[in-house]
């Protein structure tokens, strides 16, 4: 089977873009987006909304792949999101990126492929609804 989840759909704050309902083209309502599905934050002009609002490196042209690349990791506008989504996601973008630091990136895919694999289909399971869009479950 192809690999899911490849380095450029792995967003800058640590948020894996290919388990994002905008991504999947779907409103947390279970409505499909106008717009249709989302890119991903990297082939969006390299920056997702987060980081470009957030992120003083940024705002100051400094270029960073990775939040754990820069000298305030974790800053604080990134530790507000990741307990956002610890809370409402049961995820952590935080561990998201010191696991990337800790093993690298191909091992880090790897894991990711695992941790978000439809038991059913073998499909992307959202990260924010629980569900595969493939299969519906």
């Amino acid at each position: 089977m192809p690999k899911q989840f490849e380095a450029k759909q792995i967003a800058q704050c640590g948020i894996n873009c290919k388990t994002c309902i905008d991504f999947f083209g779907y409103t947390m309502a279970g409505t499909k987006r106008k717009h249709g599905c989302c890119s991903g934050c990297r082939t969006r002009n390299s920056s997702c909304a987060f980081i470009k609002q957030k992120c003083k490196r940024v705002k100051a042209k400094e270029h960073v792949d990775y939040c754990f690349e820069c000298s305030d990791f974790p800053c604080e506008a990134l530790t507000k999101l990741d307990q956002t989504y610890r809370k409402k996601y049961d995820m952590s973008l935080i561990e998201n990126l010191n696991n990337m630091k800790a093993v690298g990136m191909d091992k880090y895919l790897e894991s990711e492929e695992q941790k978000w694999k439809c038991s059913v289909c073998g499909g992307v399971v959202c990260v924010h609804t629980k569900k595969c869009y493939a299969c519906n479950l």
